[in-house]
């Protein structure tokens, strides 16, 4: 669309908006109906750790929301001469899992808990042996059962529980619903019902510690809604906490709120059955689109949907680029110190292509980029750990890529379990995330650390919030499509450019040696746990 057709299309309300709260950044984005970007905003956040706890506080959430709305508002003022009234749809994703508790009256009972948060280890085992289904530490319903066990006492006024982006849509629209994305790391979904399992709800009311309390499990789950279904409208005050100016209007359509998997999904146009994706930040996870059941449970493997309800094997890992960050912020400090202003991507810019000089063993160099625990490893808490020998090959090279390494590391022990016990490949994964960046750099260390080509896509930056406005307008569109592959192949992706990398043997071969060297040392890591409170 050409300056004067996206100014109308403004005027008539023929834009979608999409909101996503990610790990460190709330981002807002205005698309037009052709999928093109038109105005963005965004807010900086990141989560406390306070009482043993990772949280955010509910107050910064729209602080976040309002302020990135602000920006995106400006935007459209300012480049299209036009005034944001009218919003056709608005869809909302954010971190997954994790547990916000309401009371009746709408009272938070308990901070906000994240996906971050290693507290349900005792829970998350207890309901996998009663579901036979694997229930990772971080879902909503292993916190609810944890929760039970400790005997907290804010459980017992418990009316409604949700996740961070279902808790942004109902206090938009007033409606108490999820998509089945993010529904499906609440509680276990059915394939078949397209809502929670019916026989795991049964196992879950008749246990001892539960059948105490006054509610019943379904009454406070959120309802399960799959793409494209009706969720609501944004309401008078749903607007209010949107625009603190007050000039949005009432009304936009409001579609099923996601979390990050699911619109990370959606954004790679990986829907499809055999397709897969990755996505890495704070933390990482990748995606493989399941065409059949998989032999048995693994702990390591999580079981969700697609957005339109198709089961998806996920490897999720707590960790990923937080130690990078550190460290690149300590580069930082020291070209400070010799007066030199860099700025921040060209220094990532700098240290990554530094990394394309390594060995491809990293010259012998360990670290563990834990700043929280870690799940695939068993790690209970986060201690980064940086481990050489005497006759390690200890230069910058060697050591950028060794945070690289470890960053993914995690992701490559839970990826051989699905290729090791199940056969599970696929032709290619489509990548995303911060770390993609520099062209070329961690696209091929990803590509070597999973012997698997790996694409990033022209639109790779976009991310979950543009996911989740593609879902927005697939719910406009929705009589004309059948499902939402169709949807993504024929419009959004039909023409998409991408770059893909190969596997390389030596770095294949090279990165084998480091996770080699990165098992033996798990006990180290675990000592430092131990030995550091």
């Amino acid at each position: 669309m050409n300056l004067v057709k996206v100014s109308e299309a403004i005027r008539q309300g023929d834009v979608t908006l999409g909101i996503e709260l990610g790990s460190t950044r709330i981002k807002a984005v205005l698309v037009t109906d052709d999928f093109h970007t038109i105005a963005t905003g965004s807010y900086v956040w990141e989560n406390k750790f306070e009482n043993g706890i990772w949280t955010y506080a509910l107050d910064e959430v729209w602080e976040g929301i309002r302020s990135s709305y602000a920006q995106l508002a400006e935007e459209v003022r300012s480049k299209y001469q036009v005034t944001l009234t009218k919003i056709g749809a608005i869809g909302v994703s954010a971190m997954m899992h994790g547990y916000l508790a309401f009371s009746k009256n709408g009272e938070l009972l308990t901070p906000f808990r994240t996906w971050r948060n290693n507290i349900t280890e005792q829970a998350a085992n207890q309901l996998t042996d009663l579901f036979q289904f694997n229930i990772p530490e971080r879902w909503s319903i292993a916190h609810l059962y944890q929760a039970i066990l400790n005997k907290e006492p804010h459980v017992k006024d418990i009316h409604f529980i949700t996740t961070l982006a279902g808790y942004v849509h109902w206090k938009l629209s007033g409606k108490k619903v999820l998509g089945i994305g993010d529904a499906s790391g609440v509680f276990p979904v059915d394939e078949v019902t397209g809502t929670y399992s019916a026989d795991f709800l049964k196992r879950f009311e008749s246990l001892e510690n539960v059948t105490s309390y006054p509610w019943k499990i379904k009454e406070i789950l959120p309802e399960v809604l799959k793409a494209g279904e009706y969720a609501g409208r944004l309401t008078k005050e749903g607007a209010r906490l949107l625009d603190a100016g007050g000039k949005l209007q009432e009304g936009s359509l409001m579609v099923p709120p996601e979390g990050d998997a699911g619109t990370g999904m959606v954004s790679t146009n990986s829907v499809r059955k055999r397709t897969g994706n990755i996505s890495v930040g704070t933390s990482a996870f990748s995606m493989i689109v399941l065409d059949k059941p998989l032999k048995k449970v693994y702990r390591d493997v999580d079981i969700v949907m697609t957005p339109d309800g198709t089961p998806v094997a996920m490897i999720h890992t707590n960790n990923c680029s937080s130690d990078i960050d550190a460290w690149a912020n300590l580069f930082k400090e020291f070209a400070e110190c010799l007066g030199v202003d860099i700025n921040t991507n060209k220094l990532y810019e700098t240290l990554f292509q530094a990394a394309a000089k390594a060995d491809c063993d990293a010259g012998g160099l360990v670290n563990y980029s834990y700043l929280s625990g870690e799940n695939i490893t068993r790690m209970p808490a986060g201690r980064p750990l940086f481990v050489r020998n005497p006759d390690s090959t200890f230069t910058l090279p060697n050591f950028v890529l060794a945070q690289l390494y470890a960053a993914l590391a995690p992701l490559k022990i839970g990826m051989d379990i699905l290729k090791k016990e199940e056969q599970i490949e696929t032709k290619f994964f489509i990548a995303q995330g911060g770390l993609f960046k520099t062209p070329g750099i961690a696209q091929q260390v990803l590509a070597n650390a999973l012997n698997t080509p790996i694409a990033v896509m022209s639109t790779a930056g976009e991310g979950g919030a543009w996911g989740m406005a593609l879902l927005a307008i697939f719910a406009k569109r929705k009589d004309r499509y059948q499902n939402l592959e169709d949807f993504l192949d024929r419009e959004v992706f039909a023409n998409l450019e991408s770059t893909i990398l190969s596997p390389e043997p030596e770095g294949v071969s090279g990165y084998e040696a480091f996770i080699e060297r990165y098992q033996k040392g798990l006990p180290v890591e675990s000592m430092a746990i131990k030995c550091l409170p």
